[in-house]
């Protein structure tokens, strides 16, 4: 399409149906175009650029999204065999070498956990499953994380869920007289 627009351009600057005849300023016009023309290119290559770092850096989007389930169930299986520590030593030691080797690999790829414990209540990172009045925090804080949430480089993967603590309400109930 935009050539069909430079080429009527052309085509009419070429056989002389433009309504100034100077030359000057019909090599300003042709110079300008062509200056335009270069800034598109160029803004195009470097529109690609940064789609193909985006696409090399979040590839695995998609992936790490799936295997944070992984994740959860092995801390899940280590928070569960905690109260029983006698029965399943060997168990419980194999399933935390498993979840630090596989949190290790996500970290090398860019996959990190985003800290909610006891920071301030942020809606771009957290999600607020319940509020809870039977705190010491200060309101609006997370007192509590259900399920971890995880960044890939600097894009939220999952938001972490939460508990957030929130404000004491007054009594709204008459005083009896």
């Amino acid at each position: 399409m935009a050539e069909n627009i430079m080429d009527n351009d052309v085509n009419s600057s070429a056989s002389g149906e433009s309504n100034d005849n100077d030359p000057a300023s019909e090599i300003a016009a042709l110079r300008e175009r062509l200056m335009r023309a270069l800034a598109e290119t160029e803004n195009t290559r470097r529109q690609g650029e940064r789609r193909t770092q985006d696409a090399q850096q979040y590839a695995i989007t998609n992936f790490a999204r799936e295997l944070l389930q992984v994740v959860d169930n092995l801390r899940r299986a280590l928070g569960a065999a905690e109260g029983d520590a006698a029965k399943a030593d060997g168990l419980i030691a194999g399933v935390a070498a498993t979840d630090r080797v596989l949190t290790q690999i996500l970290n090398r790829f860019g996959v990190k956990e985003v800290s909610a414990l006891n920071q301030p209540f942020d809606p771009g990172k957290h999600e607020a499953v319940m509020e809870t009045d039977q705190t010491e925090q200060t309101p609006g804080s997370v007192v509590q994380v259900l399920e971890n949430g995880y960044t890939l480089h600097d894009r939220l993967l999952r938001p972490a869920r939460v508990v957030v603590a929130k404000s004491p309400q007054k009594s709204r109930q008459p005083a009896e007289q």
